[in-house]
């Protein structure tokens, strides 16, 4: 008898139940790992799903966060409609940077896709009047959530571990979608695309048109990551959007696995939770860090989660005796 383990369900209440039971850090660590979760699956739609390395997608990820800070400290929007607002505007500079990008392939694709953010960064950094320029936008507000006060369970808990309950609501539902997409006749789409563009092309696939749509949603949902990293930060700055936030978030989709769903997930909690620990024994904790990544991703080039499944597949092979069924990664719950 064969059962799937809810993955996702289960991941929903390891990071929901924190404050229960570990410390204010732990809670802000979780908090954190959450949004840059988000971010990670919404770059893993476009480099594990579809095949597109990009180097720019710090770009949406700055301009939901920017959009989300500017509405709230400068416009006094309510929270729900900046936070909107934030994925909306990330997703029509998505669709406009996408629209010049998804013409060029491979190499050509990813440098167009790190001139875009350079691009977003340059006029966060210069804009002075707007963006507050490379003093950044700080004083960012807090979202107004006293209304869960009368909600079960949270209600009795601190109101500063309010803020923790809602993002990681907000990120399982992005999360979801994302997974909806990945699961959808669109999604299979995407895996011809990456798999053999010329041959979808040859079949009647618009490829064009279907990496520009998955670039809109992946936009989007970096966009809302943004938004709630603004807010955790009390803060927008111009470095959300620099390149090396774009390389980060690729090698926690790469450290992960992306050709799992859930690799980006496990990749986002490695790095932080790593970056936490090396931080508090030594000060030379850069050169620790880059040190046990370079050994993680040498040694499992699937990713730690691809390369658990295929122990896994491994493993049943040898119990039953026989050659298994594979299991695709990008099914992997």
């Amino acid at each position: 008898m064969s059962w799937k383990i809810p993955w996702g369900a289960a991941l929903f209440a390891i990071a929901f139940a924190v404050p229960f039971f570990g410390s204010p850090l732990y809670t802000y660590l979780a908090t954190d790992v959450a949004i840059w979760a988000l971010f990670a699956i919404s770059l893993n739609l476009l480099v594990g799903y579809t095949g597109l390395v990009s180097f720019g997608h710090a770009a949406y990820f700055g301009i939901g966060a920017y959009t989300c800070g500017l509405l709230m400290k400068n416009g006094g929007v309510a929270f729900p409609w900046a936070f909107l607002a934030a994925g909306v505007v990330a997703a029509l500079f998505a669709a406009v940077y996408g629209y010049f990008c998804v013409k060029l392939t491979k190499v050509y694709f990813a440098m167009l896709t790190l001139a875009f953010s350079w691009i977003s960064w340059a006029v966060c950094f210069r804009w002075n009047e707007v963006t507050g320029g490379d003093q950044g936008l700080f004083g960012v507000p807090s979202p107004n959530l006293e209304w869960m006060k009368v909600l079960p369970l949270i209600g009795s808990r601190p109101p500063s571990e309010y803020f923790h309950f809602l993002t990681i609501v907000l990120v399982a539902l992005g999360i979801w979608a994302a997974r909806r997409i990945v699961e959808s006749p669109f999604g299979l789409i995407l895996t011809i695309v990456r798999d053999n563009p010329e041959r979808a092309q040859s079949i009647g696939i618009d490829v064009r048109r279907h990496r520009l749509a998955v670039f809109i949603v992946a936009g989007a949902l970096a966009g809302f990551a943004g938004a709630l990293f603004g807010i955790l930060n009390r803060g927008v700055y111009p470095d959300f959007m620099n390149w090396t936030k774009g390389a980060e978030v690729l090698i926690m989709a790469l450290l992960g696995g992306i050709g799992t769903f859930y690799g980006p997930v496990m990749g986002a909690f490695l790095i932080l939770w790593l970056n936490q620990e090396i931080t508090a024994i030594t000060e030379y904790w850069s050169l620790v860090l880059g040190i046990i990544l370079a050994a993680l991703i040498l040694a499992l080039p699937a990713g730690v989660l691809g390369s658990l499944i295929d122990i896994g597949r491994a493993v049943r092979q040898r119990r039953t005796g026989a050659s298994a069924p594979p299991i695709s990664r990008d099914s992997a719950r």
